[in-house]
């Protein structure tokens, strides 16, 4: 163990309840991305989280920068070599579900409930006091060390591509958004959207809406459908055998209006979640008459988690296999879209994945088309990589934990900046990314500030070093 820890775990514990005050101050802001405004590109509640961030590190006499709004950082020490950690302060939507206020902050029992307690206020607060403890305790630093923070990571992550367009690339880094004890590789990222004309022949669909994020599970979906009179009674007849009590209808002439309800996740790992899309697709295509049934029954084939309804199901071995989250169902009148989050394998690529689904929606028909197609490639750092080494050894002797770095199916700034991993971003009992009652206890903050200051300065002494 580093003996400038010792001083730097006083300095933290000291200051301990204004981590938890500056926290829930920042976990106040709901900052959603919104339209853009003049030195806001993500809006005016994101930029007003990074203004909070940028006078917290003022106050604690950190060097500041902001970055036109697109993100900022704190910095401290001097020297060529730079040590980075990189967290967001935009937010995913709340979602349903919740028995807090999502942007209330309110603290009980120790735990504080808000969107973005974990992903990615909580840890990002914690690395601030972590820059702030080694600033104050440890002398002149064997290299700079930032905290950079980013205001676009739910939404496209043009924060850092702006921070990489204009700023130097780090020595090492670390980015507080992932699983214990760190990961050294991410699955590729494709966002696309898939759509088909809406369904006619007597079951007309004429409205479909669900989804905030391409990377959440929906957990509300709601349809309208025309039903014809030439098929009122065989429709009526599925609806007295429906089965899904999460899924609710009504009348109103021949109007059948139809919500599903299901259960909120991250994309990264769908099976944690329950989709209301995929609900109210499988309702539709069981109370269809026969002759609408088919094309319900291919959109509900394109929900299936492995992506095989898509034709893009497979695995490797250093990663595993591939999920496909459907985040977005809209319809327009004529038209429905469909968006999905697919994490692919480490050794594929995106351009694999893209020829899959064209090949397999030419299959569906020729009104099926792939309208948009973005792809974020895989990360991934062997084993024995000194810093992920450095991180490994650093784990162990903050928290205990002997298991070998992961591979994960979320996508952090790792994927973007140079020479960076992702870390761990909780402890056991925090809330779950993307899920509702999000929460954070306050004795985590706290270790989390105290393992990240460890984190840092081990890397920035193997930078200083040269390594």
């Amino acid at each position: 163990m580093d003996s400038r820890m010792v001083e730097v775990r006083r300095w933290l514990a000291e200051h301990h309840g204004e981590l938890v005050r500056d926290t829930v101050a920042m976990l106040r802001i709901a900052s959603l991305q919104d339209d853009p405004a003049p030195g806001a590109p993500f809006g005016p509640n994101v930029r007003a989280a990074l203004d909070l961030a940028l006078e917290l590190s003022g106050q604690r006499g950190l060097r500041t920068k902001d970055l036109d709004g697109y993100a900022g950082y704190a910095e401290a020490g001097e020297g060529e070599p730079l040590v980075l950690s990189l967290g967001h302060l935009d937010v995913v939507p709340p979602g349903n579900g919740w028995t807090f206020d999502p942007f209330g902050a309110e603290v009980r029992d120790g735990w504080i409930y808000a969107r973005g307690a974990t992903d990615d206020k909580g840890p990002t607060m914690a690395s601030l006091y972590a820059l702030s403890a080694l600033a104050e305790t440890c002398g002149p630093l064997p290299a700079r060390v930032r905290v950079v923070f980013g205001c676009n990571e739910e939404s496209g992550m043009q924060c850092v591509k702006h921070y990489v367009r204009t700023e130097e690339a780090p020595t090492h880094g670390i980015s507080p958004d992932a699983g214990w004890p760190l990961a050294h590789a991410e699955k590729g990222i494709a966002n696309f959207v898939v759509s088909f004309n809406a369904p006619r022949k007597g079951f007309d669909l004429l409205d479909i809406e669900g989804g905030d994020r391409p990377n959440m599970v929906i957990d509300r979906c709601e349809a309208k459908v025309r039903v014809d009179r030439s098929v009122r009674a065989e429709v009526d007849g599925n609806l007295a055998k429906a089965w899904d009590r999460n899924v609710e209808w009504e009348w109103d002439g021949d109007l059948l209006s139809v919500v599903a309800r299901g259960k909120a996740a991250h994309a990264a790992h769908p099976f944690a979640g329950d989709s209301a899309a995929v609900r109210l697709f499988r309702f539709l295509a069981e109370v269809a008459p026969e002759s609408a049934r088919e094309e319900y029954s291919k959109a509900l084939q394109t929900g299936h988690l492995s992506g095989v309804g898509l034709g893009i199901h497979g695995s490797d071995e250093p990663s595993g296999d591939l999920t496909c989250n459907l985040g977005i169902v809209s319809c327009d009148g004529a038209r429905v879209s469909l968006w999905f989050n697919v994490r692919y394998p480490v050794t594929w690529n995106g351009e694999q994945v893209r020829e899959r689904v064209l090949r397999r929606i030419e299959r569906y028909g020729s009104d099926w088309s792939l309208d948009r197609f973005d792809d974020s490639p895989p990360l991934y750092f062997p084993l024995d990589h000194p810093m992920v080494a450095a991180l490994r050894e650093v784990v162990r002797e903050e928290l205990g934990i002997e298991d070998p770095p992961i591979v994960m199916g979320g996508g952090t700034y790792a994927r973007v900046v140079p020479n960076t991993v992702s870390v761990g971003a909780s402890l056991p009992g925090d809330g779950a990314a993307h899920e509702s009652d999000e929460r954070i206890h306050t004795d985590h903050l706290l270790k989390l500030a105290e393992v990240y200051a460890h984190m840092l300065l081990r890397l920035a002494t193997l930078a200083g070093s040269g390594a």
